[in-house]
Order: structure tokens, then C-alpha cells, then sequence
């Protein structure tokens, strides 16, 4: 675990806004701003330090000595930037998705597109079964995005689990912990429970979260350790799927309506933007948009080099 001075922490904390505010977004996982940040395998062999090795250090040597050899304070500058983010600026970012969704799609397009060439950049070269991985994750991802939502009843049971689903989702990149959310129908209920509070409802998909994201890091940390190229590819697979929710123009197919009495799309179909002109009769705004999928993969680009 590398040693940070407070200017990186602080760092580190604008990252987790990034993950916060992409983590909301169904089709964006904050997976992918991790990886792209550079903090992705760090971020998974800290989680995975959660252990009995963790809880003996505890007992035996001091929290100072278990803090150290979890990486606490790493996950506590990126992990209050998370809750920062999904607290305040995530609401900028459902707001634009609301309001102005081609440019907000158009910039994560860019992002998603440019940060699966730098995963793929990591593998030193292809092989018949790094090839197999990288089809196989654009293969599940492309499935996984173009499922229909579902519409339930949150039962104590269905909440403990779609905590623990999502937030396997939300830290691979390529798959949106938010998508998968919408998928089991608990997006508008967990977005509901922040905006109100609901504290027994957060406390259960908390936990599912907790339980989910200690099991799942050990499957991850496994891969990377034993595995990283194939795993790499089979990433860089999802993210490129993934890019099928992310398209800039959709035509809505089916509603559904919130518990405050407001529509929202439940079905949508990716189409070109001259479809998107002649069916909804508004601007594509393709110049707009091409420049921010532009912007977006600057940006992974000036990341990657640093």
C-alpha cells in the first residue's frame, strides 16, 4: 500500500465523487472511473483486506496496526467522496439525465469508448483465450443492457439483495450497479429511501451492499492475482458491450409511473439521429454531441498518461 500526502488523499476523495455522481447514472459504473482513475486494483485488494487476519490485528496489535493493513485511510478519502457525490452531485448529474440526456449520454459514451481501449492497452498482447474473455464480457454485457426493468413490490428480502447485486456491479467496470438496480425494479425505491431518509430501508440494503462487496472483491482479487490478463480482457469486453445502454439517442417505448405521479421511461430503443429528429421532432444536437464523446475520451486519455 503506497504512502499519500493530505494533496493526494484530497485526490482521492475527487475521485470518489466521480464514482459517486457515474454510479447513479444506469448504464455508468463507477468500476469504470476507478479504473480509469487508476485506483481500481488498489481499491479491490483493500476491500479484500477485510478479513480474519484484518479482526486478529485488531485484537492483538491495535486499531492503528488494522487501519494500516487495510488501507483505511485510502477507503476513507474515496469512500467520503462516494457519499459526498451521491448526496449533492449526483442530483446535478439526475438532473441533466432528466432534462439534457444527449449531452450527459454523449460525454460517458466517449469515456466508456476511450477507457475500454486503455484496459485493453494493459494486456501485452492477444491470445486465442484473452480474445474468447473479451467477446464473452461484450456478449453478457450487450444481454444485460437490453433486459426490460422490472416492476416491484420492495419486500425486506428483495432489497437485502439488490444490494448485494449492485454493488457487485457498481465496482466491475462495464456493468452499472444502477442499471442493475433499474433491471430488478429498485432504482425509484433506493433513489426514494436517499431522498427521504428511509433509515430501515438503508440499513438493509446496506448490508446487502456490505455482504455483496466483501464476497465479491475476494472473487476479483483472485482474478487479478492469478489471472490479469484474461481478466483484463474479460473487462474490457464488458465495457465495450456497455456501450448499448450509453447511446447518445434513445426513442422511448413504455412508461411507467413514480410514486410522486411522474412518468419515466421504462423501455428505450437505441436509433440513429436523424430517426431521433423525425420521431421525437427535437434537435439531435450531433455536432454537441460528438464533441463532448470527444471530450470524454480526452479525458480518459489525460488520465491514463498520468
Amino acid at each position: 500500500m503506497q504512502q499519500r500526502n493530505f494533496r493526494q488523499y484530497l485526490c482521492l476523495t475527487g475521485k470518489g465523487l466521480l464514482m459517486g455522481a457515474a454510479d447513479v447514472v444506469p448504464g455508468v459504473s463507477g468500476g469504470t472511473i476507478a479504473f480509469i482513475t487508476g485506483i481500481y486494483e488498489e481499491l479491490i485488494f483493500s476491500i479484500r483486506r477485510f478479513d480474519i487476519q484484518a479482526l486478529k490485528m485488531l485484537f492483538q496489535q491495535g486499531p492503528v496496526a488494522c487501519w494500516q493493513y487495510v488501507n483505511g485511510s485510502f477507503l476513507l478519502a474515496l469512500v467520503s467522496g462516494i457519499l459526498l457525490s451521491i448526496l449533492s452531485i449526483a442530483q446535478v448529474v439526475l438532473y441533466l439525465l432528466e432534462n439534457h440526456p444527449i449531452p450527459l449520454w454523449s460525454f460517458f459514451f466517449g469515456l466508456i469508448l476511450a477507457s475500454c481501449w486503455t484496459v485493453m492497452r494493459h494486456i501485452d498482447r492477444i491470445t486465442l483465450d484473452r480474445l474468447l474473455a473479451f467477446c464473452f464480457g461484450v456478449v453478457v454485457a450487450l444481454l444485460i443492457t437490453s433486459l426490460s426493468p422490472a416492476i416491484v413490490q420492495p419486500g425486506m428480502g428483495m432489497i437485502f439483495f439488490s444490494g448485494m447485486i449492485a454493488i457487485c456491479a457498481m465496482i466491475l467496470p462495464g456493468i452499472s450497479g444502477s442499471f442493475i438496480l433499474l433491471l430488478l425494479g429498485m432504482y425509484a425505491p433506493v433513489l426514494s429511501a436517499l431522498r427521504g431518509f428511509d433509515l430501515q430501508f438503508l440499513m438493509l440494503f446496506t448490508t446487502g451492499c456490505i455482504l455483496g462487496l466483501m464476497s465479491f472483491s475476494r472473487v476479483l482479487s483472485w482474478a487479478f492475482t492469478n489471472y490479469r490478463p484474461l481478466t483484463l480482457s474479460l473487462l474490457g469486453g464488458f465495457m465495450l458491450g456497455s456501450l448499448n445502454k450509453v447511446w447518445p439517442w434513445k426513442y422511448t417505448m413504455s412508461y411507467t409511473i413514480n410514486r410522486h405521479g411522474d412518468e419515466i421511461p421504462l423501455v428505450q430503443d437505441n436509433i440513429l439521429p436523424a430517426a431521433y429528429a423525425e420521431l421525437t421532432g427535437h434537435d439531435p444536437l450531433v455536432w454537441f454531441a460528438l464533441c463532448l464523446i470527444l471530450a470524454g475520451g480526452a479525458l480518459v486519455l489525460l488520465l491514463d498518461r498520468k
